[in-house]
């Protein structure tokens, strides 16, 4: 049963007029609250709560691109394969119980602010500046335009349009996204992102299901990637199946070099957006807009809960139907939309259109208000036009959001695979998580420091990709490629760090007090604000850390044995997350709230 291209009905039309109106119903209705000033355009004037702020992460996070990527990893790599992303968990909880209620106290409104929070004179300015193009900008643009590839191959299968009219499509889309998020900021884009998350998840949801039935339910599945196994077991020797979720050290699906380097290396060494480490961009964006640091922890605990554990599996589920289905496709990415296409039934195809359009038009949002945030704040407010009213900056962040639009529009011109990008943009960031790690819990960090990282893993990784290319199959090129930038760019910073002057001892006094960071690192400098009540709740969090971890890979491993059929051991990994999670509410609880309280 093949329908090519698929033909939509009034109904089904109807439904995404529906959608487009609520986002745009939605963004007229915040328009005059997000006018009032930078502040409430950015970080929605430190008003939300915690379950907003969490649920807007978790639906940034799902685009257009995301159910496409995961599918060719699966295809390429096995259920395995997604620990290239699964690994960013530790550095997710690490923001969770170590970062986020520093980066509240910051109270600044966007993590390139926080620099010349943390560093002083020359090249903190040069820093801050330097950041707010390339991170606004250059990755923004490199984002936006990975989201718009995926939306045009999505548009190309499922209606049969040529790439242009795919473009033109996004553009109008894209143009509406633009206009309610320049009309609404943030808290346009946090509501819409519930509507939507709600939307995408319901829908990938059903999608799995009719997935599943289209193989002929779970066991035939399994049954036909056995056989998917084998040949390819045959082929490129080794032996291991598609559907272990840790690779067999002779797996044909996943090297073992790249399964370490996820594990050890990628989680804590590589900067990559949504799961910076130490926090960031536009997770650091939800910390700041949260209403005190009990609802900046929450909102990241949601977000890494839904993120890893409870988003996952519709996914996954419909790429592994997608490897049964079409066992040959010359780009396994589309296969999620050829299951779309053949095999949803006729009157969902409008709801899951709009859920697509949903998982785009949530992602665009983000990255334009969010790039937008750097470009003002950081750029133009700091370093171009000074001393303006807030009208004129609100008016200021609109028209970066236009611009931010139109050049990640172009870019996607010129990319062609999605899984290819995340790769790209986690090894141009390689070796750079330390310094964000350590700027928080180290005084010897300055902007030096910073500046010589994303510089060496920049030169580093274009020397890789140009003149010293590596050698080996797809997931071992990628690793080596991180362990040979991560070393590189280590060895730069840490040298340039003791090769410099530190920052000047009323800088870092300033940033203790007003932050107030474990004692640990800042012995000398704490002992000059003796007002200040000492931090020294590092063991505790780091034992909730690892609870934490445990927590979320039990329940993701829970839930998917007991959807691949196997009872017994997903009601065992399910009961050690329950446990892991009251061992964290304990913690809190024998500590006391009024730790998160903000107060």
């Amino acid at each position: 049963m093949v329908r090519h291209p698929m033909k939509l009905t009034f109904l089904d039309w109807s439904v995404v007029a529906a959608y487009f109106l609520i986002n745009l119903l939605i963004g007229l209705y915040y328009r005059k609250k997000a006018s009032r000033s930078t502040g409430d355009f950015f970080v929605s004037g430190r008003e939300v709560t915690w379950w907003l702020a969490g649920t807007s992460m978790v639906a940034t996070t799902f685009a257009a691109d995301t159910p496409l990527a995961v599918t060719g990893l699966v295809a390429k790599q096995g259920i395995a394969g997604n620990w290239l992303w699964w690994s960013l968990l530790f550095n997710g909880m690490m923001t969770v119980f170590f970062f986020a209620r520093l980066w509240r106290r910051a109270e600044v409104i966007t993590d390139a602010e926080l620099v010349e929070l943390r560093y002083a004179g020359k090249p903190a300015a040069f820093l801050r500046g330097f950041r707010s193009v390339y991170f606004g900008i250059f990755m923004n643009c490199l984002v936006v335009g990975w989201v718009n590839l995926a939306m045009e191959k999505i548009l190309m299968t499922s209606l049969g349009v040529s790439r242009t009219w795919a473009l033109v499509i996004c553009l109008g889309v894209m143009a509406l996204t633009g206009f309610y998020t320049t009309i609404s900021g943030l808290w346009g884009v946090l509501w819409t992102d519930v509507v939507q998350f709600v939307l995408k998840m319901g829908m990938v949801i059903v999608l799995a299901y009719y997935a599943i039935r289209a193989v002929g339910g779970m066991e035939a599945l399994k049954v036909k990637l056995a056989a998917v196994d084998a040949a390819r077991g045959a082929a490129e020797g080794g032996s291991g199946s598609i559907l272990s979720f840790i690779p067999d050290l002779h797996s044909p699906w996943m090297p073992i070099l790249a399964f370490c380097v996820y594990l050890g290396v990628n989680w804590w060494a590589n900067w990559y957006p949504g799961a910076e480490p130490g926090g960031g961009g536009y997770v650091a964006q939800r910390i700041f807009c949260a209403k005190n640091e009990k609802h900046s922890l929450w909102a990241t605990l949601w977000f890494n809960i839904a993120h890893y554990a409870l988003r996952p599996w519709p996914w996954i589920l419909t790429a592994l139907a997608s490897v049964a289905l079409y066992p040959n496709l010359k780009d396994p990415e589309v296969g999620y939309i050829k299951v779309w296409v053949d095999y949803l039934p006729g009157a969902l195809r409008g709801f899951m259109l709009a859920a697509f359009a949903a998982a785009y038009m949530s992602t665009i949002a983000t990255q334009l208000n969010w790039g937008s945030s750097y470009i003002v704040n950081d750029f133009y407010r700091r370093f171009a036009v000074r001393g303006r009213d807030e009208k004129h900056y609100v008016f200021a962040s609109k028209f970066a959001t236009a611009f931010l639009a139109l050049l990640g529009a172009g870019v996607s011109l010129i990319m062609v695979s999605v899984s290819g990008a995340w790769q790209f943009i986690l090894t141009i960031g390689a070796g750079t998580g330390a310094v964000y790690l350590l700027r928080w819990y180290w005084w010897r960090i300055n902007a030096w420091s910073e500046i010589s990282a994303m510089t060496a893993a920049a030169v580093t990784t274009v020397l890789l990709r140009t003149v010293f290319p590596i050698g080996g199959s797809e997931g071992e090129v990628f690793a080596k490629s991180i362990l040979v930038t991560v070393a590189v760019t280590s060895v730069v910073w840490l040298a340039v760090t003791f090769l410099t002057k530190p920052e000047p001892e009323s800088k870092l006094l300033a940033f203790y007090r007003r932050v107030r960071p474990s004692i640990l690192g800042w012995r000398h400098i704490a002992a000059l604000a003796p007002e200040i009540p000492a931090t020294q709740d590092g063991w505790y969090n780091l034992l909730d850390w690892l609870l934490g971890c445990w927590m979320v890979y039990m329940a993701l491993f829970g839930i998917g044995k007991l959807l691949l059929g196997y009872t017994e051991v997903g009601l065992l990994f399910l009961a050690i997350s329950g446990l892991s999670a009251y061992a964290i509410y304990w913690d809190f609880s024998r500590r006391g709230w009024e730790t998160l309280s903000g107060k």
